[in-house]
């Protein structure tokens, strides 16, 4: 029996414009009206289910790829990343603007300006497809933020873009020589996460099922980027869509349909009108 089906969004549980639907909400609700927990699992900040166009449905999340575990009364669990690695990180990279995930918001180390830039060399399609999602982002973030600021905060996940490969080098060479501190797991080439060594989606759902009494074959979970890596090769019950990467998809092992046409919510009710069926778990292809 499933208890617990843990999602990514972008390109998994989200629609093709990357926006909460009738049809998603309506499979939350029957998922979790059969008992069942649906759990976000998402390398966005997100502290409540009234945030990216939930507005109150009945989710918990691991937010921050895995960082931030909230519940649905409120924050469960945290993972700050080590002050020492922003002492390091933020001065060597003075041309990268660091997005810091705190929990009163996000604090960017350089200007908007700066931040901007580094979308500009996405594809035409692509920066339209986000660029809801980006001013949304951008609207509640604090820029110019100084180091002296940060290091008196926890910050649970770093977040930049680097689109200058020679730059991006750089940094994946600092993250490699400071694996003790930091994890990058990123969802596209350009994009840096960075999060204490110890954080990835994957431990954190499963932590979330401890949490409810449940173990690690009673959740399925789906996604279809890098930052999903770790989770869908946890556990046992593991789906990538079809429009996922090619790693994803190797991790998990079985590959269903594409986001655009809701695959992930239609697995998720399939999944469950079976085990109400009174057949246990039965693998919906």
């Amino acid at each position: 029996m499933i208890k617990l089906f843990a999602s990514d969004l972008d390109g998994t549980l989200l629609n093709a414009f990357h926006n909460v639907d009738r049809t998603i909400a309506r499979a939350i609700r029957e998922v979790t009206d059969a008992g069942a927990h649906v759990v976000i699992a998402t390398g966005r900040t997100m502290l409540s289910n009234r945030e990216h166009g939930f507005d109150g449905l009945p989710v918990e999340i691991c937010g921050s790829n895995g960082a931030i575990v909230v519940g649905r009364e409120g924050i469960l669990k945290t993972f700050p990343v080590s002050p020492e690695l922003l002492e390091l990180l933020v001065p060597a990279f003075p041309g990268i603007c660091f997005d810091c995930v705190l929990l009163d918001g996000t604090y960017a180390t350089g200007s908007r300006e700066l931040r901007d830039r580094s979308f500009d060399a996405d594809p035409p399609l692509r920066r339209i497809a986000l660029r809801g999602m980006r001013e949304a982002m951008a609207a509640t973030m604090h820029f110019d933020t100084p180091l002296s600021y940060l290091l008196e905060h926890e910050v649970y996940k770093v977040n930049c873009r680097v689109p200058d490969r020679a730059l991006g080098e750089e940094l994946e060479a600092f993250v490699a020589e400071h694996a003790d501190l930091v994890v990058n797991a990123p969802f596209s080439p350009v994009m840096f996460e960075l999060t204490d060594p110890a954080v990835n989606k994957g431990a954190s759902v499963a932590w979330l099922a401890r949490h409810f009494g449940y173990t690690e074959d009673e959740v399925a979970v789906y996604g279809d980027g890098g930052n999903d890596i770790a989770m869908l090769e946890r556990f046992r019950h593991a789906y990538a869509t079809v429009n996922g990467s090619r790693a994803a998809k190797a991790a998990a092992g079985h590959v269903i349909g594409h986001c655009a046409f809701h695959a992930v919510p239609r697995h998720m009710v399939a999944t469950v009108r079976a085990q109400q069926l009174g057949s246990g778990y039965t693998r919906i292809e």
